[in-house]
């Protein structure tokens, strides 16, 4: 027994003294295998992984001289096989792959014994009966092992799989409830004009009918057409962003310039309606984009800031941001500002049409962002009445093409306003796009 003792520990410094030796004739064993393709992309580092330990591990089986080291040793084995089988899964490895590797280790390491045995051929046949019953232990413990890790990872893999379907599942069903809910409304605005048209009509045709009255219908029955234009439009712009016929055709522009049109193309709106409306800019801003669309942001920016400011007015300002890649426009205003459910209901009209395009494909890095609140932002006070209530009914269109619109130009619009203060948008564009 001192014999067959003294014989193993020998035979366990050979397989220390020939690790390397080992390891290189494994790799080469598993590179000639046809089956087996991924080791050739891995780094040798990458490729050894928990082998090393492995192989120390036999080593401890080998010297182990009571059950418990002989335990300890198999437990090592088996923590050391477990986490091949992690990070095979983690480079890519298939099972059969993994088996496969196993496989080649336990030839390489059975020749290995084969190797000794020809130059110690005095050797005790006990001592490679039992050389080989711990390789065949040692490897048959890697296989389950490594089987056992990857098959919790597949069911772990597929449980995630299946959350992030249901979760998608429960965000179409919601974005189609606010689908059916926005149309629902736009059905509405319809309603209401028509109705305001057809109430104007047949009164109209009825006779006699003072002058006065005429007139006051005329006026209604040309509101009522001129706002059934405006929202048709509207309806017809979204459903083409919708359906991606929309395109940005980016060239330079000059922003003081922009923006100064196209105030001086509502000022009449605003001195009607008793309003300011300014602009403040610092120096000459060019940069790259498509002034039509940015020029129709504003515009249904400025429109929905002219139609719920009651007193004071509005006012435009511009720069480079903080970051030397975008600039910022403000449209700011002196309304009733927002707060609790009104607050809620324009920030979710302005998150609508960007949480639907998220739900069907994955968002880039230069996707629009929306922010509520989220940083602090200079807000007018408000000199609207207080207690006058902003109503989002027939806006969402809007906002709906703001936001939109700014995905199509990689920008984000933040909203900022509470009680007492005016409400703000802050948009953010690109200096420069790359393609």
């Amino acid at each position: 027994m001192p014999n067959h003792e003294s014989e193993i520990d020998e035979l366990a410094d050979h397989i220390r003294d020939r690790r390397d030796a080992i390891l290189q004739s494994w790799r080469t064993g598993v590179e000639s295998d046809p089956a087996l393709t991924a080791a050739s992309t891995l780094t040798r580092a990458q490729f050894n992984d928990h082998i090393p330990e492995v192989l120390d591990n036999f080593e401890r089986s080998l010297r182990a001289k009571t059950p418990r080291q002989e335990d300890s040793a198999r437990l090592d084995q088996q923590q050391s096989a477990a986490d091949h089988g992690t990070h095979r899964w983690q480079q890519g490895y298939d099972q059969r792959q993994v088996m496969r590797e196993w496989l080649h280790l336990q030839l390489c390491l059975l020749g290995e014994l084969e190797y000794y045995a020809q130059g110690h051929r005095d050797l005790d046949a006990s001592t490679m009966r039992t050389a080989r019953i711990i390789v065949a232990e040692l490897c048959g413990e890697g296989v389950a092992e490594s089987a056992s890790r990857y098959a919790r990872l597949q069911q772990s893999d597929a449980a995630g799989q299946l959350r992030d379907l249901e979760h998608a599942l429960q965000q179409l069903d919601e974005l189609e409830r606010q689908r059916v809910r926005f149309w629902r409304e736009a059905a509405h605005d319809l309603r209401g004009n028509l109705n305001v048209v057809a109430s104007a009509t047949a009164m109209l045709n009825k006779n006699p009918i003072p002058d006065d009255a005429r007139d006051r219908f005329l006026g209604m029955l040309e509101t009522g057409v001129k706002s059934l234009h405006a929202l048709l439009e509207d309806l017809t712009a979204l459903t083409r962003l919708e359906a991606g016929k929309e395109h940005r055709e980016i060239a330079p522009l000059e922003v003081g310039q922009l923006v100064g049109d196209l105030c001086t193309a509502m000022q009449p709106l605003a001195r009607e309606r008793g309003l300011y409306l300014d602009t403040e800019s610092g120096p000459e801003l060019v940069v790259d984009g498509d002034a039509v669309k940015i020029r129709r942001i504003l515009q249904n920016l400025l429109l929905n800031a002219l139609e719920h400011t009651q007193r004071g007015g509005i006012k435009l300002t511009w720069s480079t941001a903080e970051s030397s890649d975008q600039w910022v426009i403000c449209v700011q205003d002196t309304g009733p500002g927002l707060g609790g459910q009104a607050k809620g209901s324009l920030a979710s009209a302005l998150k609508d049409a960007t949480d639907e395009a998220g739900a069907v494909e994955t968002m880039n890095a230069n996707t629009v962002s929306e922010v509520v609140d989220a940083a602090p932002a200079a807000t007018l006070p408000s000199e609207s009445n207080a207690s006058a209530s902003r109503s989002i009914s027939g806006e969402g269109i809007g906002l709906s093409i703001v936001k939109r619109l700014c995905e199509l130009l990689d920008a984000s619009i933040e909203l900022h306003t509470g009680p007492g203060e005016g409400t703000t948008f802050r948009l953010r564009f690109p200096i420069r796009y790359t393609a």
